[in-house]
């Protein structure tokens, strides 16, 4: 890899450095004084040194400024202080054999690595998961952040797994469990910018940025520079040989804005991967359909989200306006072709078009939940669905999730049918935290329920400790039943439907009422028929199948009708 260090034979190390923004650059190493590196052309400098895992080193960029490794392994403390050399084969693999597993089977579950206990502690929650149904857990970002506490997406030093979780070997060691139960794990990455405290890139690599082209982060990362692509997809390839991920979700690429970039490191990945089932998901608010017709195997669907929230809750405020019109008829054209919007105008948007034709995509390429880290997180309050809507429809609405024949994800907790809130948290300091407290108060003034400033002061500061403790997620009261039920859906749709959906074709969808939807599917010589009302009266299923049903959720139809608060799901021969 271009970056970070390089272990050579005879206990030396190749230091190396990017560095366009400066005439020298000095290398320290543990306590010895700075020695000068050799200037290797374009930028780079270089320097061989005897070294040890453990030895601490830094780059001396200008007289008064040292910085640490922008692809270092490890920090001696914080994101300010010392690298760290770690040797890159001090874990034993004992699933050396593992295959990983197709993405037809993929049932998701997002995490937050700190909130439940590390590296750690994720691995004890793993056999739990697996016996659920799950087959693969999605870590939100790991990379390391300025504080200990954090979401990810202000990270840094993204080669860094953050110590506050634990060290590399036990996130190898996490990894290495989740595949002897059969687990898959993927990783968040943020590729689109870098956060406000610890990034010292600007200072000896100002060409790193696009000084032209301004993202909501301020300067945009040029990625039509080589080396700095290079940093990102080494970065993609780290993860994915060294540390045995098997695949990994793209935050919000529309903010990376370089579609070339992204298909080169798609490609690159296939080619570095052969024989491993490696799995590429984006996060994507243009909905471009393109970008999932090969390279990448399905994107996050915020539309399945959000019409379904407003078919829960009502809310038809901010980016939910998108779907207050019609919402049974938008659920419909989401359950048969993919994205709602393909190319119309949204409100949103300022009523720019948004999105491409997706309808001849199949079901697999979209992911699809009803909640996550930014559905629940950006509420101000941080309220999960179970606090906002009555069970009997949520649950439903898991019907919907776990049956449907898209990807589903869980959010941590869902499972368990936690009312834990899950907030917004970081660990910043001084003038910086209070810009964020701030920010995130100001940024919720334009809501009715916070025009009040007094209201606002009931936002939880992001910083306080109480505010990470608060949302470690808690079982709810009910949690055997949910537990029950998603358990119950999870082997559906694993001994019923997951061989087939690789074939699956849309026989198209319907709104059967105001709140309610039919969608039918071909599997291969089966037809797969589901429905779903969450409206408050019955409505008539037009064609309803006459077997009994593959599963219910809620009054099991009759004569033909679906009760409100109902879900169900017929699996036939002939297509």
């Amino acid at each position: 890899m271009a970056f970070g260090p390089l272990w050579l034979a005879d206990g030396q190390v190749r230091f190396r450095l990017w560095a366009p923004g400066c005439a020298q650059i000095g290398l320290e190493l543990n306590d010895a004084p700075a020695e000068p590196m050799t200037p290797a052309g374009e930028g780079w400098f270089s320097l061989d040194a005897a070294a040890a895992p453990g030895a601490r080193y830094r780059f001396r960029v200008s007289e008064d400024l040292a910085v640490p490794d922008p692809a270092a392994r490890a920090q001696a403390s914080d994101v300010h202080g010392w690298s760290v050399l770690v040797a890159p084969d001090s874990y034993r693999w004992r699933h050396d054999d593992w295959p990983g597993r197709s993405w037809s089977e993929t049932v998701l579950y997002e995490a937050h690595a700190g909130l439940l206990g590390g590296f750690s502690g994720v691995a004890e929650r793993l056999p739990q998961l697996a016996q659920l149904g799950v087959t693969a857990l999605q870590l939100m970002p790991i990379n390391a952040v300025s504080g200990g506490r954090n979401w990810g997406y202000d990270g840094v030093l993204p080669y860094v797994p953050n110590p506050a979780y634990g060290s590399s070997d036990e996130l190898k060691a996490l990894i290495d469990r989740a595949h002897g139960l059969r687990m898959m794990v993927l990783l968040d990455v943020v590729y689109n910018h870098f956060g406000p405290d610890g990034n010292y890139l600007p200072a000896y690599a100002p060409e790193f940025f696009d000084a032209q082209t301004k993202t909501p982060w301020g300067e945009a990362i040029a990625f039509h520079r080589p080396p700095v692509a290079r940093f990102f997809i080494d970065n993609a390839l780290y993860w994915l040989t060294e540390f045995r991920f098997d695949g990994l979700r793209f935050d919000a690429v529309h903010a990376i804005g370089d579609n070339g970039f992204l298909d080169a490191m798609a490609a690159e990945i296939r080619a570095a991967t052969p024989g491993r089932q490696i799995h590429l998901v984006l996060e994507n608010e243009n909905n471009d359909a393109e970008r999932l017709a090969g390279l990448f195997d399905a994107q996050w669907n915020d539309d399945f989200h959000n019409v379904v929230h407003v078919l829960l809750t009502g809310e038809t405020g901010a980016y939910y306006q998108d779907f207050a019109q019609a919402p049974a008829e938008r659920l419909a054209r989401c359950l048969a072709e993919g994205f709602i919007y393909q190319g119309e105008g949204s409100p949103n948007h300022d009523g720019r078009p948004r999105g491409r034709p997706s309808g001849h995509l199949p079901p697999t390429a979209f992911v699809s939940f009803l909640q996550n880290h930014d559905q629940v997180g950006n509420r101000a309050l941080g309220e999960r669905l179970t606090t906002l809507v009555a069970p009997e429809r949520l649950r439903a609405a898991m019907g919907l999730l776990l049956l449907a024949p898209q990807i589903p994800m869980l959010f941590m907790g869902e499972e368990d049918g936690s009312t834990s809130p899950f907030l917004f948290f970081t660990d910043f300091h001084d003038t910086l935290a209070d810009a964020v407290r701030e920010g995130r108060r100001r940024e919720f003034a334009k809501f009715p329920a916070f025009a009040d400033p007094r209201a606002r002061e009931a936002i939880p500061d992001p910083n306080a400790l109480t505010t990470f403790d608060a949302s470690r997620p808690a079982p709810g009261q009910n949690a055997d039943a949910w537990r029950e039920l998603v358990g119950h859906l999870l082997r559906l749709r694993r001994e019923h439907l997951a061989a087939y959906l690789d074939a699956a074709v849309s026989l198209g969808a319907t709104a059967v009422g105001p709140k309610a939807v039919l969608a039918r599917w071909r599997l291969e010589a089966k037809t797969y028929t589901l429905a779903i009302n969450l409206g408050e009266d019955a409505v008539v299923l037009p064609q309803a199948p006459e077997g009994p049903p593959l599963a219910v959720v809620g009054r099991e139809p009759a004569e033909g009708r679906l009760a409100p608060a109902s879900f169900a799901a017929w699996l036939e021969d002939g297509a």
